[in-house]
């Protein structure tokens, strides 16, 4: 399987997830939710690594980009359950999934030329996401004030871009399976220290818990899928193809929770989409 079709695995099981996230946000808590998300697929990868043998032991700087990550990926999930807490999904799974951004940020900060139509793109996005926001005269559902909520939601853009870079770099040292149960096991260990620290329970409950475990297996093995694609050519191709997780959430989000979309927002919806597309060319 080559980079860009583990991008797009990723993306369906993010899609599905991302929606589940924000019908079960409304009933548990965010550390809860993420703790049983973290743990479930942290048994799936740990039954992976043991029935195919590939816990080889990692290189020290390997270690670190794979906890390293591991925080990244916890910042990330803190700040996305947040903001689908919060919603509307049309607003936040544009925004976070807008983490391409940063791709073209870091290659101009690296001294890389970036052509005008990239420019158009990241412009494109922008505008495409402001559109989306502006809430429509149809749509009566109260929704947090928007700021706070689209803040978090590029927290958790700039923690899944660095939690990706990280992970495949380390891939590149180490294979993924040992590196991806690293990782995941760093952001057990930090979510557990934050919830004794704030006095928060872990607990979703008995009715969330199976729907928590299935986010667990869809997420752990999407960002497998990412991080599998450090040892391939046009790695980069699978985050990026992955960043389309947005659009699927917010088409799922219409059609199963009946968020209102009126026609200028399914426009915004694919100008911003369209232009995280090209940044992955």
């Amino acid at each position: 399987m080559n980079a860009l079709a583990l991008g797009l695995l990723a993306a369906l099981c993010w899609g599905i997830h991302d929606l589940a996230v924000r019908y079960v946000s409304q009933s548990v808590s965010v550390i809860a939710s993420l703790m049983a998300v973290l743990v479930s697929g942290a048994v799936l990868q740990l039954g992976l690594v043991a029935m195919m043998g590939e816990f080889d032991p990692i290189p020290g700087t390997a270690l670190i980009s794979a906890i390293a990550a591991g925080g990244c990926y916890l910042l990330a999930g803190i700040s996305m359950f947040a903001a689908f807490q919060r919603g509307p999904v049309r607003l936040v799974a544009p925004l976070v999934s807008s983490y391409p951004i940063l791709s073209v940020s870091l290659a101009i900060w690296r001294g890389a030329s970036v052509s005008p139509l990239h420019w158009l793109a990241v412009i494109a996005i922008g505008a495409g996401v402001s559109i989306v926001a502006a809430k429509s005269e149809r749509d009566t559902t109260a929704y947090p004030a928007a700021g706070p909520t689209a803040v978090l939601s590029l927290i958790a853009a700039v923690g899944f871009a660095a939690a990706f870079a990280l992970g495949q770099y380390a891939t590149e040292l180490s294979n993924e399976y040992s590196v991806s149960l690293v990782g995941r096991l760093a952001a057990i260990s930090a979510l557990g220290v934050i919830a004794l620290a704030f006095r928060r329970s872990i607990w979703p409950g008995p009715r969330a818990l199976p729907l928590l475990c299935v986010m667990g297996v869809l997420d752990a093995v999407a960002i497998l899928s990412v991080i599998a694609a450090g040892g391939l050519p046009n790695a980069q191709f699978a985050s990026v193809a992955a960043s389309v997780f947005g659009l699927l959430t917010v088409v799922l989000a219409w059609a199963v929770l009946h968020e209102e979309m009126v026609p200028r927002q399914w426009l915004g919806c694919f100008v911003a989409f369209a232009g995280i597309g090209y940044l992955a060319l």
